[in-house]
């Protein structure tokens, strides 16, 4: 597995089989703080963690270059865990184990970390490496992204010294972002006692699985399943039809990712089991012909299990049914001048409800702030008329393209003259966090770019092995050539 430690240019991917061996899972992220405290000492350059638990570096101007605009290089510490049914991966203890496949490097039976850890790579590559040219350059590793962009949101405002912001956090090689989605949490609660269950009922697990998952901004547009919107329709026939109840779900486990699998018990009379069977492989062929080309390895299984002790009352369990089936999940519309991009979706990520207790979650997007408080408000109401409690959290708001942009020009300059051609200027609908930096920084000249990802945040997460070589290429001539203040 450290064979990705010869691939070019070494001194990333050396540094990115590091980040690998570190574990970093959004929200347990003390041993990779440490690690990169003790890589910016070893590297002789000034390295802190901020209150926020940020870690930052200050390398300074190489002879000759002390006079260019500073440079911030951007990207964040943690990784989306996400793992295989079969995998035993611990993600607070183990290693990722990449491999190479071909032209790509993938992970054993997890995600593998390559966003945002080639950013980081590549940062940790700058500030090692004494032959590069470059004006004054600060690091800014942070904390949390994955699960609400914690360390941005609490970055101190007088901590950054540059000029110009290069978030290495972007998935596409030869496209370069200057602008993105904001996003916002909902939470839908509800407290409620259980009821016994019929002694005499039998109980099944329904399970939905094998889904593609995917980035919720990134992939929200290609129509992929959610298991939770395909389980939900599933639960609600045999709830009608075979006088089925819901004893508890759970369902997705990251507000950021679309989720791939969800389960959920039913008790119902023992002389329905076999129409429940059934139910459920029709249900199978329906959602096999309905995301046809989409996805390949759906699976719907239905199992006796044993009966549990205590279910959801009935008036409980239709109002979640309800909230659940009618919560909009996916696309709202796109952006009228982007007409390719998305501006507004919602995420229905995760669903736990069992031991009396309901927490729905969901991630709403949009690059409009009206129209993410219309997707907010669509959500309250929805979930409101089930009884449930609605907050709100970890609001951030949209990056505004700006194609006029000093850094944006001299990349696409740079690109050109290296490549042979030109390259594109998008805006994403993920969030990044250009925005929220945007909003303590308001000077920086700001531009998103990296090497090609596909699939983050699911276990078929690989990173293109052929666009990191010029990825560096690109950033040090960059770096070269940044102008005079």
């Amino acid at each position: 597995m450290s064979e990705i430690k010869n691939l070019k240019p070494e001194c990333i991917w050396q540094n990115f089989y590091k980040l690998t061996q570190v574990p970093r899972p959004s929200g347990h992220l003390e041993k990779i703080q440490q690690f990169l405290l003790d890589f910016g000492k070893e590297a002789g350059v000034e390295v802190f963690k901020d209150p926020a638990g940020n870690i930052v570096m200050r390398k300074p101007a190489a002879p000759g270059y002390e006079n260019r605009k500073g440079v911030i290089l951007q990207a964040h510490m943690d990784m989306v865990p996400q793992k295989t049914p079969e995998s035993t991966h611990n993600f607070e203890t183990d290693p990722i184990q990449p491999w190479i496949d071909g032209e790509w490097v993938k992970a054993k039976g997890t995600t593998l970390g390559a966003d945002n850890g080639l950013g980081v790579a590549a940062i940790m590559a700058v500030m090692e490496d004494k032959t590069l040219k470059h004006g004054p350059i600060n690091a800014l590793i942070t904390a949390d992204e994955e699960t609400g962009m914690y360390g941005a949101n609490d970055l101190p405002e007088n901590e950054l010294q540059g000029d110009i912001l290069m978030n290495l956090d972007s998935e596409h090689w030869g496209k370069f972002v200057i602008g993105s989605a904001g996003g916002i949490d909902v939470t839908a609660t509800l407290d409620y006692k259980e009821v016994e269950t019929d002694p005499e009922d039998a109980a099944v697990k329904v399970t939905v699985k094998g889904l593609r998952g995917g980035h919720s901004g990134l992939e929200i547009h290609e129509g992929r399943g959610n298991a939770n919107k395909l389980l939900v329709r599933l639960v609600r026939e045999a709830v009608e039809e075979l006088d089925a109840r819901l004893a508890c779900w759970q369902g997705g486990n990251m507000r950021n990712a679309i989720p791939f699998k969800a389960e959920a018990v039913l008790t119902l009379p023992k002389e329905n089991l076999e129409a429940m069977k059934e139910l459920a492989a029709d249900w199978l062929e329906d959602f096999t012909d309905e995301y046809k080309g989409i996805e390949t390895g759906i699976e719907v299984i239905c199992e006796e299990v044993e009966t549990p002790k205590t279910e959801v009352p009935v008036e409980i369990q239709d109002n979640l049914i309800n909230a659940i089936y009618a919560c909009h999940d996916g696309v709202i519309r796109m952006i009228p001048s982007y007409p390719s991009v998305v501006e507004t979706s919602s995420n229905l990520a995760i669903i736990n409800i069992g031991a009396g207790k309901a927490l729905l979650q969901i991630l709403a997007r949009s690059s409009r702030e009206d129209m993410k408080d219309y997707i907010v408000k669509t959500l309250e109401s929805c979930f409101s008329m089930a009884g449930m409690k609605v907050e709100t959290a970890g609001s951030y708001g949209g990056w505004d393209p700006n194609p006029d942009s000093e850094i944006l020009n001299l990349l696409m300059k740079e690109y050109k003259s290296l490549f042979g051609e030109d390259g594109i200027v998008q805006v994403d609908h993920a969030g990044l966090e250009c925005s929220v930096i945007l909003g303590k920084y308001p000077h920086l000249d700001v531009v998103s770019l990296g090497p090609t990802m596909k699939s983050p945040h699911t276990t078929t997460e690989r990173a293109l092995i052929k666009t990191v070589e010029p990825f560096w290429q690109l950033l040090k001539k960059t770096l070269e050539d940044i102008p005079e203040k």
